[in-house]
């Protein structure tokens, strides 16, 4: 019964059986034998615990690495722009605007990594976003006035939005089934690593001269941004974009690695071929094809799944960035500020344990990820977000009116703060870059993918460059309860329009787009379980 099941677990391919040859791969009948295989397997004593493949993870982890960049760009702007106010006399809109700015440059680079990589292949599109970075960083590091400065911010956001988008695809196309939940929210860990290890930096070397400070802070950057780049090239090519490319040994190569044996790495490849729709005698012209027609297939006429799909990816990227956690996390400080805390290392201080808490929930939520499905961590995460701004509201309108500040608000202000970013770390923050990544079919994946997550570098841009002017006009508590107000919409959205794709093939979440109601889908699916 195991070696019947062992090909549950390919990465993102339909679920093998050497019963069926490759005509049979979309058959109805192997759809309902599937079936009945997994419910055989359960009635003999459930399936098999997945087993993480050490070379998958591994080019996992490099690929993610790339979105320490942005997570160290996130926390260590927070705090360098306090020096930085300082050092070059900017005016608070201008502050908006060098914090906004990379998330609204992070676009260009979002919207050309996926044609990018469709281009020149998942492994080298990596080492392009941190090499873009890496520039980015030292620009800023260097720049002698605010024009300099922005035209840093610039660079590096372009490498930003490659990051962004490049690491959960290459982690999704190498990752099995049953583990790709865990290994394609690895991009959302390793930004919470970037942003505590740039609050690191910030406490580390708020005690240097203003004006060398902020330029060690953002200038160390290029450190992970070179390992990155050098760390890449170890790793794997994804085999199916090899696969697209009509080089079809090298795809072989790379699948008997991530495969239990060389048997199950030819089946793998045969199936790659039949998904993609190329063929090997075809080699030459498969070789040619690099994304054309996508947009128009994604944007003219969608079909009715990838229409689905599309208000899927793009409305969890929306709520994403419109729950404010970015805009929290790169102006804690004023919001500590306004709450009662007023030495610069006090503030620093606090947001490390921040970065503490979203790091250590966003790890725990990629363990559980596969084994609890994306639905419920997602409604868990939007619903205790709801409740945390509401409770920040609360507190901050209360500081506000109060010229005493007490204690138990000030307190209530960094719970609430902590609890908020928690809670997105549960939730919105793993699950966006896995779902975004793993609903598209193969064809579509990488610009579909690149599209959705342009719409959450805008909103984050938009959002980080108004939050400090909107909490102006109606206060920082008001602004909490609008964001509070958003997660409760937000809440209502997943129910109803993302369904869930926990251990699935591409088939079997091709086919979940396909139906009529989500929430029906997954009633079935909770029966069934």
């Amino acid at each position: 019964m195991q070696d019947s099941l062992k090909h549950l677990y390919d990465p993102l391919v339909p679920e093998s059986d050497p019963v069926f040859s490759e005509e049979d791969l979309t058959s109805p009948k192997k759809t309902v034998r599937f079936q009945e295989r997994r419910a055989a397997a359960e009635e003999g004593g459930g399936r098999r615990k997945p087993r993480l493949n050490r070379y998958a993870l591994g080019g996992a982890v490099l690929a993610s690495t790339n979105s320490i960049l942005l997570g160290y760009d996130i926390g260590v702007m927070s705090g360098a722009v306090l020096f930085i106010r300082e050092s070059l006399m900017i005016t608070p809109a201008q502050v908006e605007i060098l914090v906004g700015s990379l998330n609204v440059v992070s676009l260009i680079g979002s919207l050309a990594s996926g044609r990018t990589s469709d281009l020149i292949g998942r492994r080298y599109t990596i080492v392009l976003a941190a090499s873009t970075f890496l520039i980015g960083a030292l620009l800023m590091g260097l720049a002698p006035s605010f024009t300099f400065l922005m035209a840093g911010r610039v660079v590096a956001g372009i490498g930003v939005g490659y990051a962004l988008v490049i690491g959960p695809v290459y982690a999704a196309e190498i990752s099995p089934a049953m583990t790709r939940g865990f290994l394609s929210s690895l991009p959302e860990v390793f930004i919470n690593v970037g942003i505590l290890l740039g609050y690191v930096s910030n406490y580390a070397l708020s005690g240097l001269p203003v004006d060398i400070s902020w330029r060690l802070m953002l200038g160390l950057a290029g450190v992970p941004a070179i390992a990155i780049g050098a760390g890449v090239m170890t790793m794997p090519e994804s085999p199916r974009w090899l696969v697209m490319e009509g080089r079809f040994e090298e795809a072989k190569r790379v699948l008997i690695k991530t495969s239990e044996d060389e048997a199950e790495a030819e089946l793998r490849l045969n199936q790659m071929k039949s998904n993609i729709g190329v063929d090997g005698s075809t080699g030459p012209v498969s070789a040619r094809w690099h994304g054309q027609g996508v947009w128009k297939e994604l944007l003219w006429r969608p079909t009715r799944p990838v229409r689905r799909i599309l208000i899927a990816a793009i409305g969890l990227n929306f709520f994403m960035q419109a729950s404010g956690n970015d805009a929290v996390v790169y102006f804690s400080p004023e919001v500590f500020q306004d709450a009662g805390i007023s030495d610069n290392q006090q503030l620093l201080g606090v947001t490390i344990i921040m970065g503490l808490a979203k790091t250590f929930f966003a790890f725990v939520s990629a363990l559980f990820l596969d084994h609890f499905g994306r639905r419920p961590l997602l409604m868990l995460g939007s619903t205790g977000m709801a409740v945390s701004l509401a409770g920040l509201g609360l507190g901050s309108k209360f500081l506000e009116r109060s010229g005493s500040k007490p204690t138990w608000a000030i307190t209530l202000c960094v719970v609430a703060v902590c609890a908020d970013v928690s809670f997105f770390s549960i939730g919105l923050g793993p699950i966006t870059w896995v779902y975004s990544s793993e609903i598209f079919p193969t064809r579509l994946r990488a610009q579909g993918t690149s599209l959705a997550i342009a719409v959450n570098r805008v909103v984050s841009g938009v959002v980080a460059m108004s939050f400090l002017s909107i909490s102006r006009e109606i206060t920082f508590g008001g602004m909490f309860f609008v964001l509070a107000g958003i997660m409760g919409f937000a809440t209502v959205f997943f129910y109803f329009f993302l369904p869930e794709t926990k251990g699935k093939s591409l088939e079997e979440i091709w086919a979940l787009f396909e139906k009529e109601d989500t929430v029906s889908s997954h009633k079935i699916e909770i029966e069934q379980a």
